[in-house]
């Protein structure tokens, strides 16, 4: 399933997925993959990735 809030969340930040992916030290692939669903990013670069957008796991990854 496509993660559109993690798109929308770095979007409205204004962060490439570059940038994203600088700041939590992963490819540019890496984030692109997880936005597309391909990949399920583990539990430790979940927090980073909210942290760096300032959001919590909920907000991004858990289900509603």
């Amino acid at each position: 399933m496509k993660n559109l809030r993690l798109k929308a969340a770095r979007a409205a930040l204004d962060m490439s997925q570059q940038d994203l992916a600088d700041a939590v030290g992963v490819s540019r692939q890496t984030v692109n993959a997880i936005e597309k669903g391909d990949y399920n990013p583990t539990i430790r670069l979940c927090t980073a990735i909210c942290r760096a957008l300032g959001k919590t796991l909920d907000e991004l990854f858990w289900e509603g």
